[in-house]
This record gives C-alpha cells, structure tokens and sequence, in this order.
C-alpha cells in the first residue's frame, strides 16, 4: 500500500500529527511504519530542494519500519515503534554516512550508533535520515561554503541559526516531528528559538555524548527539537530522562534573568519578552529579576574554554596540514590560534568559570525557574559576521550564544519554546532554565508556559 493510500483515516500526514497521536496511529494499525517513513521521505525531498537541512538519507529506514510493522501487528511493539526521527550530522548512526558536516569527513560510515542512537532504536524509533551542522558544530548559523547553506523555513535570506541548524529546519518545515542535535553553547536552542521549534538541553550527562564527535567535551550535550513540549518529552523520556519531575498541580516560582544583558535585546524581542513575562506573573509567582551574573562574563569564559578543549580534540586527530588542506578557513584558522594556549591558562579560566556557577546557582535560591529570551534577536542575515543590536556592535556568534552559553557552563537544563508577539517579523524563543538535575520539572513547567504562550508556528514549507 503506498503511502498516498495509508496516510491515516484523518488525511494527516505524519508531521502534522503529534508524536502521540502518531503513536496512537500507528499501534492502531490506522497508519503503518512503512508508510509514515515514506511520507517523511516525500517531505524531506521537498524541503530539502528548498533550504537544505539533511545531508544524508537512510538507505535501510524501509526495511527497518516493515520490521516496525511486523512487531505492531504481533502485539510486540515498542514505546516508540516506527516512529520517523531525524539526527543531526555530529551523531553517529551504523550504516549511514556521518560527515560532521565537513568536507573532510565525506564518505565516512561509523559502524557503531552513538549511545543515544542506540537507545532510541532499541526503543523503536527509524532513524530516516541526518540533519546539516556547521562545520564539526563549531559555529551558529549552519553555513558551509562546502556543502552549502542551511535555510531558515520562514526566511531563505536568514540563518536557521546553529549548530543543529537542519534539525531544527527540517521539523519547522514539517519534514519530520522531532530530531537529535547537539549543544555546546546553545546549538539546541539558538535554532529552535530562529525556526519556532522547541529545543530542549538536558542537565549535564543525563543523555551520554558517547558516539557524539566532540567539540567541547566539558560543555557538550544531546539535546532533543520538535514541534511542541511534549513531543520533545516523549524523546527525552525514551533517552532516559526522568519525567516525574515537579507534581502536576505544583505551583513553581519564576525570575527574570534577563536585566542588565551583556549583549541587549532587540526592541521586537524586548516587547515579546516583556508581553511573557506579563502572562507568567498572570498565573504563576514572578519574583524580582535578578539578571546581570548570567550574561555578564558567561560568554568570555565559554569561549576561552572551547578554544582550548576544541582545539585538543582537533589536534588530537588530526595536524594543521590536514585541517588546511581538508576543513574550511574557520575551523584551520580557529585551531591555529589556539596553538600557543597553555594548560595554566587554561586552568584559570576554569577556576572563573567554577567562581560564575558559584553565582549563577545563587539565582535559585529563591526562584526554581529562570526565564530570559534564548536570542536577543530575529535570525541575521546569512553571510553576515558582524551584527548591531540597540548600543551594542559585535559578532553574530556572540549575539546569539549571549544568553545560552551560561547554561552549557553550569550544567543546567534549558528549553526554548516559541514565544510570539505581534512586533516579531520571524520566530524567536523564551528560554526557561532550572537547577541540574530538574529536567522532569522543567519540562512540566515549558509544557504549561507553551500552552500559556500558544502554540509554535509553522512555516509555508
């Protein structure tokens, strides 16, 4: 039966459902494994001609949901069997080729899934294809002069933002409902919040990185994007995030951590934050802002710590002479500047960054939840390095990872959710942050402020 003749009894197609509803579908035998695999492929190759946001298709995805089909007819199946989900580039999957988004890397055919992969498989997830990153994730706007740009879905002039810049893409588009990226700095919730998806970072090592090429291996995370909260929860939940979190009818405390940015937010963003505030203290507890500490260093002590630990793992690998003649001008040139850094200078870079925790783990306190904006603008133009925002100059990268990069150096779990506003011309997100360890909670906490907020928006893709 061909896909057109089994999209379900409502017409949907598999992206437009909710990964529940999907669930519910396909153990209903109202839609088949198969079938929702080959509507993702239909949808993949249209956006894919539009925006670039996969660099790879699986080969063996069809075989893998007619097995979906068989334990789904046996009574056999799994919490997520012949679910479609995508994986971003930095992820090894067995079998299906993992570039990291390099030239460098093409042809390249791991024979082992990463951890979470694995997991996700043993689950009954169908891998169907991998999502473009920036260059080996080292970067914020998923640009590769090799392979070429990713798009954002509302704006093919702007960046979808990065570095899990096709994931996000991909899922705004309606390609796929949710997908694996990586965030070092805010690479999960950067192009969620540009795209007008949901990005979601776990607490530090509550999904393993095993399998995952690394960038910053003491800053870097599995993080999971789809439509809404609870798609994203239901992934976490199979990753082995515990859900039980803060009780249903539990009333949770929340602080602006927004006042006295390093970098300001723009005025469109500036309203719409102020617009979500205004609804969270509506209904929730809104203590006073106590701002300032997360944005204030954060991204100085986040970029001295990547140039040092990513440089390692490049040298490790590889020398300079491999870097220039296979990898882009911005990666060769980033590890060549590295080269004279030492150990001790690393060192006291850690002993801020362990003094800035100290500080930023005073905010809770009192609050058990911290809002902010996750990007202090609209997705920049591709192709441009530099960008103004009110008095401040100063680059893309430090413009979108000024209010992330404090949550990668901490540990702590954040998700971005969509956060709309009348001013806004493009998606941008509200960021909600909670103490290491508080996934479940936090995740309850974003499901209701989404609901609070509305839902996100869906491009013409």
């Amino acid at each position: 039966m061909s896909a057109v003749e089994n999209n379900g009894s409502d017409g949907l197609l598999p992206a437009d459902r909710s990964v529940s509803e999907l669930l519910l579908s396909l153990r209903e035998g109202m839609l088949t494994a198969r079938s929702a695999a080959e509507m993702a492929f239909e949808r993949i190759r249209t956006c894919n001609g539009k925006i670039n946001a996969f660099s790879t298709l699986s080969k063996t995805a069809l075989d893998e949901a007619d097995a979906s089909d068989a334990r789904l007819r046996s009574g056999r199946q799994r919490p997520l069997e012949g679910l479609p989900i995508a994986v971003k580039d930095m992820i090894d999957t067995r079998g299906m080729e993992t570039g990291y988004g390099s030239a460098a890397y093409l042809g390249h055919v791991p024979s082992r899934d990463a951890a979470v992969v694995e997991r996700l498989r043993r689950e009954g997830a169908v891998v169907v294809g991998k999502t473009t990153t920036h260059e080996f994730a080292w970067g914020v706007t998923t640009e590769s002069a090799a392979l070429g740009d990713t798009l954002n879905p509302f704006d093919g002039s702007r960046t979808p933002g990065g570095s899990s810049g096709g994931a996000a893409a991909a899922i705004a588009a309606g390609a796929v409902r949710v997908g694996l990226g990586t965030d070092t700095g805010g690479s999960v919730r950067i192009p969620a919040s540009l795209c007008g998806t949901v990005g979601y970072k776990p607490s530090y090592g509550a999904v393993p990185v095993e399998g995952v090429f690394p960038l910053s291996p003491s800053l870097d995370h599995v993080g999971i994007l789809g439509v809404t909260v609870e798609d994203v929860s239901i992934i976490a939940e199979a990753c082995g995030i515990d859900l039980s979190g803060l009780l249903a009818d539990a009333s949770p405390s929340f602080a602006s951590a927004h006042e006295d940015a390093a970098v300001p937010a723009e005025r469109a963003v500036a309203l719409a934050f102020q617009a979500a505030l205004d609804k969270v203290s509506s209904r929730y507890e809104l203590l006073p802002a106590r701002g300032g500490v997360v944005t204030s260093e954060a991204y100085e002590i986040f970029a001295s710590t990547v140039r040092f630990e990513a440089s390692a793992v490049h040298l490790m690998r590889h020398g300079m002479d491999f870097l220039r003649r296979y990898c882009s001008k911005e990666t060769a040139d980033r590890v060549a500047a590295a080269e004279g850094l030492t150990l001790s200078s690393y060192a006291a870079v850690q002993e801020r960054r362990r003094k800035f925790n100290a500080r930023l783990f005073g905010l809770f306190q009192e609050a058990e939840f911290l809002l902010l904006p996750t990007t202090p603008c609209i997705a920049p133009k591709r192709g441009t390095a530099s960008v103004s925002i009110e008095w401040w100059d100063g680059s893309v990268r430090e413009a979108l990872m000024a209010y992330t990069c404090a949550f990668n150096l901490s540990g702590c779990p954040a998700v971005s959710i969509p956060m709309p506003h009348p001013a806004l011309s493009m998606p941008v997100g509200l960021q909600i942050v909670g103490r290491p360890g508080s996934d479940g909670g936090l995740l309850r906490v974003a499901a209701a402020l989404e609901r609070l907020l509305c839902q996100a928006r869906t491009s013409d893709y």
